[in-house]
C-alpha cells in the first residue's frame, strides 16, 4: 500500500472514493449500454425509435443541469449526488419490467433527472486533484474503471445471446441497478466536499432558472477563448454519439453479421487496448501538452470512426474500435484536464453544468449519448442529434457515421486554431 501511495500519491480521499464508484459504475455500464437499443428492437420497437429514445434522457439536462450547477458552487453536492443514484436505481425497476418501447422511452426521460449528479462530482473531481497530477490522474481513474469492466461486454454477449435479447437485457438493467445501490451508499465516505462560504438563502427553482439562463450570456462572455473552443469540440463530441451511439451494436449484428458474442469480444479487446494506453496517455499530456494530445485524439477519431461504414467482417469492425479506444484513451485525460486548467475554482460549478467537464467517450459504443462530461447548453443538439441518427439510420445505415466524419473535420479545426495550453494552471 506504501508503494501504490508513493507512486499514486493523488489516489486517497476524495479522488479514491470518486474512483470507486466509476469502477462499480462502469462494470455494470459496460454490460448494459452496448446491447440497450436490442431490448428497444425486442419489444416491438423500430430504428427509428431507438433514436427517439435516446433522445429522451438528454431533455431533462435543460431543467436539471442549471439547478444542479447553481446548488453545486452553494451547497448540498454529496446530497444532489444522493438522490441521483436513488432515482437511478428506481428507473432501472422500470427498464426491467418494461412491457413496451413506450415505457422504455419513460423510463429514459425519467433517467435524465439523474443528472443532477454531474455538475456536482465533476467539481469534486477537479477540486480533489493538484494541477500537476490531472492527467495522469483522470487517466488512472479511467484505466481503473475500465480494467475491472473489460469483461462486462463479453459476459453481456454471453447472457443476451443465452436468454435472447429480451430477458437478457433486462437481467443487465437489474445488475445495473444494484451497481447505483452501492455507489450511493460510497457517498458517505467523501468529505469536505461542500462548497466554502456562507450558502445564503435558497432561492425557489425558477428564481435559480431565471438566474442562470438570464446570466448565461455573461457566463459565455467570461469564459476564455480556449474554454469557448473546447466546448465547442466537447459539444461535437456529444452530437456524434448521440447520431451513432445507439446503432452501433445494430450496424454491427444486422448490417455486417457479427453475433452478440463476437461484438461483446470486440469491446472485450477494445478495453483492454484502453487500459494498456490511457495512463501512458495522461503522463504524455501532463508532459507534453494537453492540446496536443486533443488534437491527436481528435485526428485518431476522424481516421476511425466513420470507416465502419466499409466494415465487412469481424476483423474490419475490431480495427475500427481499436482505433476508438485510442482516441479515447487520448481524449479523457487530455480534454478533462484542460477543462480544469482553465475554469476558476469559484465558477466551476455554473460553466461545468453548462458544458461539462471536458471528458466524452469518444466513439461511444452504447445506448447512451451524454455522461458526467456533459452540459446543459448541449441538451438541444444531442435530442435533435438522437433523433435524427434514427431518421439517417432507417433511411440508410451509413449516413449516421457521415455526420460522424464532418463532425470530426470541425473538432480538427478548432483545436488547431483555438485551443493553447494555460500558462497558469486553475488550482
Amino acid at each position: 500500500m506504501m508503494e501504490l501511495q508513493r507512486r499514486l500519491p493523488f489516489m486517497r480521499g476524495n479522488f479514491l472514493v470518486l474512483t470507486v464508484r466509476m469502477v462499480v459504475g462502469q462494470i455494470c455500464r459496460n454490460m448494459v449500454f452496448p446491447y440497450a437499443s436490442l431490448l428497444i428492437l425486442a419489444v416491438g420497437g423500430s430504428n427509428a425509435q431507438v433514436g427517439v429514445v435516446n433522445s429522451l434522457m438528454p431533455l431533462a439536462g435543460l431543467l436539471v443541469f442549471p439547478v444542479a450547477g447553481y446548488l453545486t458552487d452553494r451547497r448540498g453536492r454529496v446530497r444532489l449526488m444522493a438522490v441521483a443514484g436513488y432515482l437511478s436505481a428506481f428507473t432501472m425497476l422500470i427498464f426491467v419490467f418494461a412491457p413496451s418501447w413506450e415505457w422504455i422511452a419513460v423510463a429514459s426521460l425519467l433517467q435524465g433527472f439523474a443528472v443532477l449528479e454531474f455538475p456536482p462530482s465533476s467539481a469534486i473531481l477537479a477540486e480533489s486533484l493538484e494541477p500537476r497530477y490531472r492527467g495522469v490522474g483522470v487517466a488512472t481513474m479511467t484505466t481503473l474503471a475500465n480494467l475491472f469492466a473489460v469483461v462486462s461486454p463479453y459476459i453481456a454477449g454471453v447472457i443476451t445471446e443465452s436468454l435472447g435479447n429480451d430477458v437478457g437485457v433486462r437481467a443487465l438493467y437489474s445488475i445495473y441497478m444494484l451497481s447505483f445501490i452501492i455507489n450511493t451508499l460510497l457517498l458517505r465516505f467523501l468529505s469536505g466536499a461542500e462548497p466554502e462560504g456562507d450558502p445564503g438563502e435558497l432561492p425557489s427553482v425558477a428564481a435559480i432558472l431565471r438566474e442562470v439562463y438570464g446570466g448565461l450570456p455573461d457566463l459565455i462572455r467570461g469564459m476564455p477563448r480556449e474554454v469557448k473552443a473546447l466546448s465547442i469540440v466537447t459539444g461535437l463530441a456529444f452530437i456524434s454519439n448521440a447520431l451513432t451511439a445507439p446503432f452501433w451494436v445494430v450496424y454491427a449484428t444486422e448490417v455486417i453479421g457479427v453475433s452478440n458474442v463476437e461484438w461483446g469480444l470486440i469491446l472485450f479487446i477494445e478495453s483492454l487496448i484502453k487500459i494498456g494506453l490511457t495512463i501512458p496517455a495522461g503522463m504524455v499530456a501532463d508532459r507534453y501538452g494537453r492540446a496536443r494530445t486533443l488534437l491527436a485524439a481528435v485526428l485518431v477519431a476522424l481516421a476511425s470512426l466513420p470507416s465502419i461504414v466499409l466494415a465487412t467482417s469481424f476483423t474490419h469492425v475490431l480495427l475500427v474500435r481499436m482505433g476508438a479506444a485510442l482516441a479515447v484513451a487520448l481524449y479523457i485525460p487530455a480534454s478533462t484536464a484542460l477543462m480544469a486548467d482553465l475554469v476558476p475554482r469559484r465558477m466551476r460549478g455554473r460553466v461545468m453544468s453548462a458544458v461539462g467537464r471536458g471528458s466524452v467517450m469518444v466513439g461511444s459504443a452504447g445506448g447512451g449519448t451524454g455522461g458526467p462530461g456533459m452540459g446543459y447548453l448541449y441538451t438541444v443538439f444531442v435530442v435533435a442529434g438522437s433523433i435524427l441518427g434514427g431518421v439517417l439510420y432507417s433511411a440508410d445505415p451509413s449516413y449516421p457515421w457521415l455526420g460522424v466524419l464532418a463532425a470530426c473535420v470541425v473538432q480538427l479545426l478548432f483545436v488547431a486554431l483555438f485551443i493553447r495550453d494555460p500558462e497558469t494552471r486553475e488550482r
